[in-house]
């Protein structure tokens, strides 16, 4: 496959893995908790850090295509239909993991060492979620990797870059973009469970079974909602961040479908999309919520 197409098709996957939304989203609720509640906020850092996020999750889908390809996942029941990746995908990964460490070496001297911690950590989660010799998927543990990635180092990574602090309420509010998308990362395992039981990739969802892992989901997307309300009665979040609740309706749409179709994976599509729309109402609504304390 020529270099020009591997670029292409490493692009067109990060968009339509909606990664990309999964690592800014969480980026901006950090921000967003900087300006409105410590009522700090630093333009330059802010996007030398969107950068960094950017090309982190360009190295993330790179890495995950390629290593995937590798290991054969994705052929094993269509081998015809899925096109060789190229060794350009892999360099492509190399090129925008150095290039986040470098934003994130450029953002520790400037701000403090905290920032490499969290670059080193988001680093090491995404470098071997797929790549050896760790890879986090195949031990069970790669949903914990996407959950802490996106969670709390994501949320309070990007709040310490404008106030040099934390606070156990933003600490708190992480975990609604953690349960979410970590439950992301269940459901879309259950429609490649022989693929990744063949394989040897033992990710919760060949632990656990299909019908299981559904109620798993289901609970982390639960656990997420049930931060939400937790937060405004301890006051922790203003009572408007209720309003992402809302995200409550596409999780029962999963739901149904999910119930129905774990065993069929064509029909189960319905289940993951819903599931994506729910991440994006739950945590830009409650971003939203966040960012509309500095209005009073």
């Amino acid at each position: 496959m020529p270099r020009e197409n591997a670029l292409v098709r490493v692009v067109t996957l990060v968009r339509y893995r909606f990664f990309l939304y999964a690592g800014l989203l969480p980026y901006l609720l950090g921000a967003a908790w900087a300006y409105a509640v410590a009522r700090e906020f630093d333009p330059t850092v802010f996007w030398s850090g969107f950068g960094g996020v950017v090309l982190s999750v360009i190295g993330v889908e790179a890495f995950n295509e390629y290593f995937d390809a590798r290991m054969g996942t994705d052929r094993i029941f269509n081998p015809d239909d899925i096109p060789p990746i190229a060794q350009a995908v892999f360099w492509i990964g190399c090129i925008a993991f150095a290039a986040a460490l470098a934003v994130g070496i450029y953002l520790s001297f400037r701000i403090g060492w905290p920032i490499l911690v969290f670059a080193l950590l988001g680093g090491a989660a995404a470098i071997f979620y797929e790549a050896p010799p760790i890879r986090w998927s195949y031990r069970g543990l790669g949903e914990l990797m996407i959950a802490l990635s996106y969670g709390p180092w994501m949320v309070l990574g990007s709040l310490y870059l404008h106030t040099r602090g934390f606070s156990w309420a933003a600490f708190a509010a992480s975990f609604v973009p953690a349960c979410f998308i970590m439950a992301l990362a269940v459901v879309n395992a259950i429609p490649d469970f022989h693929q990744d039981r063949l394989v040897g990739k033992l990710n919760l969802v060949v632990r656990v079974g299909r019908e299981n892992a559904v109620y798993l989901y289901l609970a982390l997307a639960g656990a997420g909602l049930a931060v939400i309300v937790m937060g405004v009665i301890a006051r922790a979040f203003p009572p408007v961040s209720l309003v992402a609740l809302v995200a409550g309706v596409p999780v029962a749409a999963s739901a149904r479908c999910a119930l129905r179709n774990f065993s069929a994976p064509r029909q189960f599509l319905p289940a993951m999309r819903s599931m994506v729309v729910a991440y994006i109402v739950v945590t830009g609504l409650f971003t939203a919520a966040i960012f509309a304390q500095s209005f009073g």
